[in-house]
């Protein structure tokens, strides 16, 4: 048996993992765009920041491949997939069959278009290490660095960055920070710490055109940068399974068992869509847990197994300069705010059940409202009213408060 897996970040790393755990001598071959072993994504700005270095961001140890028995063609793309012939075309020109194929290819940076941005020559996007490597190149503390996009992945840049340039400034369409993850008072916080430190914001404005050094603004303003930062969005990598005649919507169509309409062919991570059981809805959820619980899944089921994957839901643990941001979930139904200052948590709760929630100021065991959330258990069973202020154990019956603290040893 001949397994194919394209990516070699936590989806195909956990699918190489889900194989081995059926089947222990087949071959698989794992094929990557990017140069280097799988790494972990979420550290790129920790890198830049000086929080760790590159030998710390490996995902795997260095011999994971070697111990696995996996094939890595790093440098290499996968141009076209024939379902039909079972092979996959390369950019090096070659080919290569599969019995089982998976499409762990992730997303992309989302750039616009913008008049006069391909004029610009310190332009860079912040998705890879190759980007953030590129990025690193180029900082100096003579340097105003302009980041187009005010949501996770702009101000993790901005978070890297910071201490190693002249000034940043950050423009944003939305009126807010993190405006995908945060309510207003929520956003309003994080800017506030932020501006503290010396970062800039524009909001509720955008670029209109790119003059080299310069941006001119819908507002009428302008903004003079050295270097300019896209990080506007993402874009799921869906065209291999789609040009070979797969199920498509925003991201790759697959069942709970990670399966795509092509026969033999899998796909997880950010190319896909999940259900999310929080809203009920089926969307993309590019989380690094999810990616790795999805690959897993496809892996076994590659292999033989009848897995399922089913309980996705938006889950963003993130944070700045040791600030604490958790949400998650769904934001419908009645909210219920408490905190103070710095420190603030809004719940939602639909039904008799906790759909969602936003935390600054994370609290320790905040992973009790999230198994709230994924459990989708009734407030009923537990005092909620405790709950809202901090994250208890007491708020349990006697009987879950044994099983927690059994588990915790």
């Amino acid at each position: 048996m001949r397994y194919v897996i394209i990516g070699n970040s936590a989806a195909g790393v956990a699918a190489a993992e889900g194989i081995r755990s059926r089947d222990k001598s087949g071959e698989i071959v794992m094929i990557s765009e990017e140069k280097f072993p799988a790494y972990g994504r979420p550290l790129i700005s920790y890198y830049l920041l000086g929080a760790t270095d590159r030998a710390h961001m490996d995902y795997r140890p260095s011999d994971f491949y070697e111990k696995n028995g996996i094939t890595l063609r790093l440098g290499v793309r996968a141009e076209k997939i024939d379902p039909v012939g079972h092979t996959v075309l390369l950019s090096d020109g070659s080919e290569i069959g599969y019995d089982r194929l998976l499409a762990a290819t992730g997303s992309r940076s989302f750039v616009p278009p913008a008049e006069g941005l391909s004029e610009v020559k310190a332009k860079f996007t912040f998705m890879t290490l190759a980007d953030a490597l590129a990025l690193e190149k180029a900082l100096s503390k003579k340097k105003e660095v302009l980041i187009v996009g005010a949501g996770l992945i702009g101000l993790k840049c901005m978070e890297g960055i910071l201490g190693r340039v002249k000034k940043v400034t950050v423009i944003d369409m939305a009126d807010r920070v993190l405006s995908s993850i945060l309510d207003e008072k929520g956003s309003q916080i994080v800017q506030r710490q932020l501006e503290a430190r010396g970062v800039r914001f524009v909001l509720s404005d955008s670029v209109v055109r790119f003059e080299e050094g310069r941006a001119k603004l819908k507002s009428g303003g302008e903004i003079a940068f050295d270097l300019l930062v896209m990080a506007v969005g993402v874009r799921p990598n869906i065209e291999l399974v789609k040009e070979a005649g797969g199920k498509t919507d925003r991201g790759i169509v697959t069942d709970e068992g990670m399966r795509t309409s092509l026969p033999d062919v899998y796909a997880a991570g950010d190319c896909t869509e999940s259900s999310d059981i929080a809203s009920g809805k089926r969307r993309i959820l590019a989380l690094l847990p999810n990616a790795y619980r999805q690959g897993y899944c496809a892996g076994e089921n590659m292999a033989g197994g009848d897995a399922r994957f089913g309980d996705a839901m938006p889950l963003n643990a993130i944070g700045f300069f040791g600030s604490h941001i958790l949400t998650a979930g769904a934001y419908e139904g009645e909210s219920f705010i408490t905190g103070e200052g710095d420190t603030y948590r809004r719940f939602f709760v639909k039904d008799g059940v906790l759909k969602g929630f936003i935390l600054i100021g994370a609290p320790e065991r905040a992973g009790i409202y999230t198994a709230l959330v994924r459990e989708r258990r009734s407030l009923s069973e537990v005092d909620f009213e405790m709950l809202k202020t901090e994250p208890r154990l007491s708020a349990f019956s006697a009987e879950e408060r044994k099983k927690a603290l059994a588990a915790e040893v």
